[in-house]
């Protein structure tokens, strides 16, 4: 196997939890970011170890240039690479689109996208050097759906933004042996939507199988495998 390092944001629970430790049985090490829940992120590093594999934790608002610039700097220094960058940061609001402020685009767009661009810009350097890089974005099922979103109007926006910026990226990346991909999870049995839980299983996905996604597209069987939009979903909204 080869000697490859992770970086999964926002990875101290849930969905990015699991995605780490499913990386964890691929690669040589997870970096594990978060921003207010150290306690869980150390947790989750010392469960990345007993399996035998390198991890610390890093602190950053990734809403902020020059913190996730930062981030990526740090991890190179203390792992001397990254090879995988998972991007699963993204705050979810639920508001009527008619009582939107400004302040709700914004941190919604910058906690979805921006982040996400932040991130790829500054690891992009060292998998350009090694030739060899993959990047995987956490979107939303319905992102190619350009229709009416009236409760979550600004995360819509940013996560169709995101697939744009995917392929955007996965074009200019591949002669230099990156990939960039996007995994969309749609309702997801234990997330932080309510109305899951009135549904049939075979609507609601899991955080497992969101971690399987990321963890083939990190992997060197898709290594023909760009620009995709992997949706992880069931039925629901089918």
């Amino acid at each position: 196997m080869s000697f490859r390092i992770a970086l999964v944001t926002g990875a101290s629970r849930g969905m990015g939890r699991a995605i780490a430790l499913r990386l964890a049985d691929e690669v040589s090490g997870v970096a594990v970011h978060y921003l207010t829940r150290r306690d869980e992120a150390q947790d989750l590093a010392a469960a990345i170890r007993e399996k035998g594999k390198l991890s610390a934790v890093f602190r950053a608002d990734l809403t902020k240039k020059a913190q996730a610039a930062g981030l990526i700097k740090k991890v190179e220094e203390k792992f001397a690479r990254i090879d995988i960058l998972v991007n699963n940061v993204g705050p979810f609001l639920v508001k009527p689109w008619d009582q939107l402020e400004v302040a709700d685009w914004e941190r919604v767009l910058r906690g979805n996208l921006l982040s996400s661009y932040f991130c790829v810009k500054a690891a992009l350097a060292g998998m350009r050097k090694r030739r060899w890089g993959r990047i995987v974005n956490i979107g939303y099922s319905r992102a190619e759906q350009l229709t009416s979103f009236p409760t979550i109007a600004p995360y819509a926006a940013a996560k169709t933004g995101l697939l744009i910026l995917t392929r955007t990226a996965a074009v200019a990346e591949a002669p230099n042996g990156i990939t960039v991909n996007m995994v969309s999870p749609g309702l997801i049995k234990g997330g932080v939507l309510p109305q899951a839980r009135d549904l049939f299983e075979s609507q609601l996905g899991t955080f497992e199988d969101v971690a399987e996604a990321v963890a083939f597209l990190a992997s060197d069987r898709a290594s023909s495998l760009t620009g995709a939009n992997l949706i992880v979903a069931g039925t629901w909204k089918m």
